[in-house]
């Protein structure tokens, strides 16, 4: 019996990228210069891209009741952490450890993506990207962004949508 050959990932392509590649999902790369000194990767890709901050969204890591579990917010607010755990039906969210986040997703922290995950993690998009055409989360790494539907995103990713942004700048 033949082998099936290996998916092998495109040159310059990052896991979320051959990902959507690989569910025929509609998507722009977007590509611009990171600067190692920027203090927020979220607020400097919305800067280079000329892109509203509530359209661009971070991923980050949380520990809910000590399972690890995605938070897909706008950059231009933070994660209610409360009602990160309320979504997933746990009591209590931490911040997850920054080693383990990476370890865990496969992704350098200011380049983590909600897809392509090494270990697919249970995901939570906030409900603010359901009123946007397309959204702009990190395509695998500092300076790389990806451009697709919030329906795309939360298929992929099997995420639950919920309210779990806030205004203002913390997390």
């Amino acid at each position: 019996m033949a082998k099936k050959p290996k998916k092998q990932q495109q040159s310059g392509g990052t896991p979320a990228t051959v990902a959507l590649t690989a569910a025929s999902a509609a998507f722009t790369l977007h590509a611009y210069e990171h600067d190692p000194a920027s203090a927020s990767y979220g607020e400097e890709a919305a800067e280079a891209l000329g892109v509203s901050p509530e359209r661009v969204f971070k991923t980050l890591v949380a520990d809910v009741d000590g399972e690890l579990t995605v938070a897909v917010v706008p950059v231009a607010g933070s994660l209610d952490l409360k009602a990160l755990a309320s979504a997933v039906g746990g009591k209590r969210a931490t911040m997850a450890d920054p080693a383990a986040a990476e370890r865990t997703t496969g992704y350098v922290r200011g380049g983590i993506s909600p897809l392509g995950q090494r270990k697919r993690l249970r995901t939570v998009v906030d409900s603010s990207a359901e009123a946007y055409e397309t959204v702009c989360v990190s395509a695998g790494r500092r300076g790389l962004e990806v451009e697709l539907s919030p329906k795309d995103l939360t298929g992929l990713t099997s995420a639950v949508v919920a309210p779990i942004g806030r205004e203002g700048r913390a997390v």
